[in-house]
């Protein structure tokens, strides 16, 4: 079959893209100083044939961090180490956003800053979950996370400021656009959520007190890129990293018609089976999402060219992030556009590591 839509411009915020098969974010942990190099240069630009791509989870600041081999996106050597990257895809011809990221109670302390307990919304440990380590012999691997600290009050601002200035130097190193990442259990969705958010201060109780950091942040953001240059990820009923969430469907609706009065250039919807855990989003729900949100509507998780064709005809969503075929098929548009066989991506070469299962997998010239 033809993917006469899928293969179409989308205009999205300031951004017109050629087509709407784009990056979904990756963590791939292959930058042990958080700086991102040549490697990362060769690997983004090889896949600057996406309408957009969508960088991996970028952490925002030192207390930020879960995981080992991040990069970030608060210190001058990051901010440099990304305009080099910035620059290679835009030679390519693509275009990139930058996701910013904040764990929150993903974290141990092992990982932080002065050895302190990770920051959430509450003093709640993320039961069932693991974070990202390097041990004292140098190995790494998974380890538990450690129960976390509340923020304050009044240290919120700072966190809210944290966002402001990674979106600062994203826009110096020439980022098209950047993505607040509120989905998949960290930081902003632990906020959102009534199972991690159990304050009782502003930030919390009723769902427009815990929807109130995120739309702060997202305000702070658009005051630096402006908000046809910002998106927002969002993952309504995932059940990961031990996240329960008994509002999570009105929670969505309440963000889409905020973040619609505020016109930013894209919803980003992460699918809660992402995992192969949580429901399937229905398509009654796509229907009550876009009835809120009329702008750029992404989703991801799992996605074919058929069943994101099918998506854009049925005017449900206006296109897909891929993120497993784009590991192993750099050329993916390409591939889908002469309906070609795709590459088969290697988990075992996911995460850490060099350019094996990074840079060397095939294309069709």
């Amino acid at each position: 079959m033809a993917y006469d839509s899928l293969l179409s411009p989308l205009t999205m915020g300031k951004l017109t893209l050629p087509n709407r098969v784009l990056m979904a974010p990756l963590t791939r942990a292959r930058t042990p100083d958080m700086v991102p190099k040549a490697l990362q240069q060769t690997y983004y630009a090889q896949r600057a044939d996406a309408g957009l791509i969508f960088s991996e989870a970028t952490n925002i600041s030192p207390t930020a961090r879960g995981y080992v081999y991040t990069p970030g996106i608060y210190t001058d050597e990051q901010e440099a180490g990304w305009r080099g990257v910035v620059d290679s895809v835009h030679r390519a011809g693509g275009r990139i956003a930058l996701q910013l990221w904040h764990v929150g109670r993903i974290s141990h302390h092992k990982i932080q800053p002065g050895g302190q307990p990770p920051v959430a919304p509450s003093a709640l440990r993320a039961e069932g979950a693991n974070c990202f380590l390097e041990f004292d012999d140098g190995s790494s691997g998974q380890h538990p996370t450690s129960t976390p600290r509340a923020l304050e009050t009044d240290e919120i601002p700072a966190l809210i400021d944290d966002y402001r200035q990674a979106a600062k130097r994203a826009k110096r190193a020439g980022f098209d656009m950047v993505e607040v990442h509120a989905a998949n259990a960290y930081l902003l969705q632990q906020f959102m959520a009534t199972g991690s958010n159990k304050r009782t201060d502003r930030y919390g109780g009723n769902l427009v007190n815990r929807a109130r950091l995120v739309l702060e942040v997202v305000d702070a953001v658009s005051e630096v890129m402006g908000a046809d240059r910002v998106g927002i990820r969002i993952s309504p009923f995932i059940e990961i990293f031990g996240l329960s969430d008994d509002e999570s469907e009105a929670m969505a609706f309440y963000l889409a018609e905020q973040l619609t009065r505020r016109g930013i250039a894209y919803l980003h919807v992460n699918e809660p089976d992402w995992t192969g855990e949580g429901p399937q989003l229905t398509d009654t729900f796509r229907r009550e999402l876009r009835k809120r949100f009329p702008g750029t509507l992404i989703y991801c998780g799992h996605y074919t060219a058929e069943r994101t064709e099918a998506l854009i005809r049925d005017g449900l969503g206006d296109g897909a992030a891929f993120g497993r075929p784009y590991i192993a098929n750099p050329d993916l548009v390409e591939r889908f556009r002469r309906e070609s066989t795709l590459n088969e991506p290697d988990p075992t070469t996911f995460y850490g590591g060099g350019a094996e299962g990074y840079t060397d997998y095939p294309t069709l010239s």
